[in-house]
This record gives C-alpha cells, sequence and structure tokens, in this order.
C-alpha cells in the first residue's frame, strides 16, 4: 500500500493488526521480538506446568472477547473451537488447526498484507489457538499464485523454529507444536474449509457434505478447526492485552475488535485500511480519498464479489460490520468494499462477475455447474446486443433456483448475488440494452440484394 503509516486509520485511532507496517525488517523475528511479539506465547510456555495458563482459560478469553471470524462468515471464533470434542471422545486421533490462507475473493487482498509484512504475529496466533485446541500440528494453507507470501511464512516458520518458539518440548514446557505451509494450486472453491480439506490431502478441492463438520471430523477423518489468517492474527492481541479492551473497538458487543478494509474500484487511494469494527463506510471512503474524479457513486460491493451490491443510498449510514451490511441485506464477508461510479455500466459490471463464478464452480453439483456458465452466456448475449425481454426474468427465476441451500456449499449463492441484485436494483439499465437490441431488429432487417448474394454465394461453394 502506497500510503504513509498515517494514513490508513482513522483519526485517533490506534493501528492494531498494521502496527508494525512499514517498520525496517518488520516480517523478521528479532524485530517482531523487539516490539513485545510472542510475548504471550511465552506466557503460556511458562506458565502450563503450573497451571497458570490451561487450553480453557485461552478458549474463554477468545470466547469473552466476541471474535467473529474474519474470512466471511462471522461465527464466533471461541465458540468454533469448542465444538473439538474433548480428548476422551476422540478415539486418539489428533487435532489439527488450518489457516485460511487461500485469499481469493475479487476485491480481498488484507491477508496478503498481513503476511507479507507481518508473518510472525500470524504465527503467535496460531501457537495461542494450537495450545487452546490440543494441536501438535497445524497447517497453513494458501493461495497457489501468493509465492512472495509462500517464501516469507516459510522464513517465518524456519526462524520461529530456531528461536524455540516450535518443536518438540518446547522450551522444557512440554508443549508440542510444528507448523506446515501448504501451497494450494489457485482454485477459488478451496477457500471453502472443506474443500481446503480436501485439497490439503491431496485430493480434488470438492466442498464436502455436512455434516460431519470439520470439528468432527475433518482432514485425515480427524477433529480439524479452520480459522481466517486475520481471525488467529487477532487472537495474539486479545491475549496480549485482555478481552475487555478487544471490546473496546467494535460498534457493539456483537461486533468486535479491529478489521481490516480492502477497498478499491474507483477510489482515489485503494488499499487497506485499519479501524474498528463498525467503521462508517462513508468514513472509509473518506479515508480512500472518496470517489476517484469527485464523481458520484452508484454501487458499491460490500463484502467482496459474492456479496450482494448496495445502491448509493443503501451505504450513507452503513456500518461497516457484519450486523450492520446484513440488516442492509448485504454481508460484509471479507470487508472487499469495491466502489462503482456513476458512469459504470452495471450491465458489464454484473457480467464480467458472472465469469469468474462460471470459471471457478467446481463442478460438482449440477445447479452450480450448469447454471453458473448459463447466466454468464445470458448476460454476454445482452452486452453484445442480442438480449430478448424475456431474458431478465429467467435469468432471475434459474438464479433462484441454484442458490438457497440447493447445492453442497454456498458457491452457487455467492454466485447469484451479484445477478439477482445486480438485475433488481439496475433493471432498467438491463432494459436499456435489451430495448437498443430490439430497435436495431426493427429497424435494420438485412437488404434483400444483400441477402441474395449471401444465397448464391453458398449454393456455389455447395455446386464447387
Amino acid at each position: 500500500m502506497s500510503q504513509k503509516k498515517s494514513g490508513f486509520h482513522p483519526a485517533g485511532y490506534e493501528p492494531v493488526l498494521l502496527a508494525r507496517l512499514g517498520k525496517p525488517n518488520s516480517r523478521h523475528i528479532d524485530g517482531y521480538v523487539a516490539d513485545g511479539g510472542y510475548s504471550s506465547w511465552k506466557k503460556i510456555l511458562s506458565g502450563v506446568k503450573t497451571g497458570e495458563w490451561t487450553p480453557v482459560k485461552v478458549t474463554d478469553l477468545v470466547k469473552a472477547s466476541g471474535l467473529r471470524g474474519r474470512g466471511g462468515a462471522g461465527f464466533p471464533t471461541g465458540l468454533k473451537w469448542t465444538f473439538v470434542p474433548p480428548k476422551e471422545k476422540r478415539g486418539g486421533k489428533p487435532v489439527y488447526l488450518l489457516c485460511n490462507c487461500d485469499e481469493s475473493e475479487p476485491g480481498t487482498f488484507k491477508d496478503r498484507l498481513l503476511i507479507e509484512t507481518d508473518p510472525h504475529q500470524l504465527l503467535e496466533g496460531m501457537m495461542l489457538a494450537s495450545f487452546a485446541l490440543d494441536v501438535k500440528h497445524a497447517y497453513i494453507y494458501i493461495r497457489g499464485e501468493m509465492v512472495h507470501g509462500a517464501e516469507y511464512l516459510n522464513e517465518a516458520v524456519s526462524e520461529a523454529y530456531a528461536k524455540g518458539f516450535l518443536g518438540t518440548d518446547i522450551q522444557g514446557s512440554g508443549l508440542t507444536l510444528d507448523i506446515t505451509v501448504h501451497r494450494g494450486a489457485g482454485a477459488y472453491i478451496c477457500g471453502e474449509e472443506t474443500a481446503l480439506i480436501e485439497s490439503l490431502e491431496g485430493k480434488r478441492g470438492h466442498p464436502r457434505i455436512k455434516p460431519p463438520f470439520p470439528a468432527v471430523s475433518g482432514v485425515w477423518s480427524s477433529p480439524t478447526v479452520v480459522n481466517n489468517v486475520e481471525t488467529l492474527a487477532c487472537v495474539k492481541h486479545i491475549l496480549d492485552r485482555g478481552p475487555d479492551w478487544f471490546k473496546t473497538l467494535g460498534r457493539n458487543e456483537k461486533n468486535t475488535g479491529p478489521k481490516l478494509y480492502c477497498i478499491s474500484g474507483h477510489v482515489e487511494r485503494p488499499g487497506v485500511y485499519e479501524g474498528p469494527m463498525g467503521l462508517p463506510f462513508l468514513e472509509l471512503l473518506a479515508l480512500a480519498g472518496g470517489v476517484r474524479g469527485g464523481k458520484k457513486i452508484k454501487a458499491v460491493i460490500p463484502g467482496g464479489a459474492s456479496a450482494p451490491m448496495l445502491t448509493a443510498e443503501e451505504v450513507q449510514s452503513l456500518p461497516l460490520d457484519f450486523d450492520g451490511v446484513a440488516a442492509a441485506k448485504s454481508m460484509l464477508g471479507s470487508a472487499a468494499i469495491m466502489v462503482m461510479d456513476e458512469n459504470t455500466d452495471m450491465v458489464k459490471a454484473v457480467t464480467n462477475i458472472s465469469k469468474f463464478f462460471a470459471h471457478e464452480s467446481c463442478g460438482q453439483c449440477t445447479p452450480c455447474r450448469e447454471g453458473t456458465p448459463w447466466l454468464n452466456k445470458m448476460l454476454k448475449r445482452i452486452v453484445a446486443g442480442q438480449g430478448k425481454r424475456q431474458d431478465l426474468d429467467l435469468m432471475l427465476q434459474i438464479a433462484n433456483q441454484m442458490g438457497n441451500g440447493m447445492t453442497i456449499c454456498v458457491f452457487a449463492d455467492a454466485a447469484i448475488a451479484p445477478v439477482l441484485s445486480g438485475v433488481t436494483k439496475f433493471r432498467s439499465e438491463f432494459e436499456a440494452y435489451i430495448a437498443k437490441s430490439a430497435a436495431l431488429d426493427y429497424q435494420l432487417p438485412a437488404p434483400a440484394a444483400v441477402t441474395d448474394k449471401v444465397a448464391a454465394r453458398v449454393a456455389e461453394g455447395i455446386h464447387s
């Protein structure tokens, strides 16, 4: 990000997740430790034998903080951890922690910033979560295209081993923890936790039918917890400063903590900005320099390409947290805010997004496999000037038949969100395309002379 350090958060707000952004060698362990890094992990290592620190205590602190998953769903993190069966009910199976670093949602680039500038923040969060979950081996599943990120993570993991923060009987505590970085192959669907698990096992990234849920039977049929990069980074700060501090940053008790917002599209300064959970959209827009060229907003996608679009009116008083965006009938998702100005062709915008989902469908479920390319084909036909009046209602009908639990995972629901919201809220633009097509068909019939020449050439070709 190109902004100076003072420009990526609201005035008066002390950055948390991006506090070390811009520091020399911020991704190396010596600088991290000098800034107080691994202090909570050291407390765990020294206090585990005395009973001062227990897995239940760490889990309770995370639950008390109100931390909700930053990967998209917003499920309470501490509660998710409690779904793992107790040791006596696991049948001797180990527990695994998987860090979801498969950041593939269009418009999202916050996790990449964290792992490329401050990877030890993530590693310490993983160590603390692993202690809470009785994990002996954790994995970071990183998107295949993030070449530099994977290199930096591997380097950070090696540094952590060298400093004695990972391994067997860590610093005499009796704790054992290994962390492995695993690169994916660039499939969007592997951001879904069960598809990620399948891919980590070496299989095709197809989502699993649930139940069983990963907490009971995940990777290698063992209890598994999947958390996002930003989520795990937050765990480190909850242990450092306490859950009461964490809750002071949010808009209310159900939306707490610091939040990273990606903003892109037609803004002056696209980038990653940090603020308290519930930061008003207009305040974030101001941080990003406003709409490019001083133009007006036409539409905003508040949570990545899979989130329903909102109109300019709907975002005027929008708080950017899980419940606030849900009340506007969209979702915060990964907090990837994409701004479209008044000159945006909404028909082409929706068509472009639908192309992405048609390409990324894993093909496992018929409604998704057949529906996503069909929707894109219909939209491309409208853009090409070949649309029909019945196309819009037909698209809405088919889209509604694709989602709402008709597929194994929520990919189909994600794919239809921009179509349903785009066609419904900006229908006049779609109708204008179709009306223009109809007018051209009526006003420009093929001249008889041209038709005769074409027919003559065809006949000549047939008999030659």
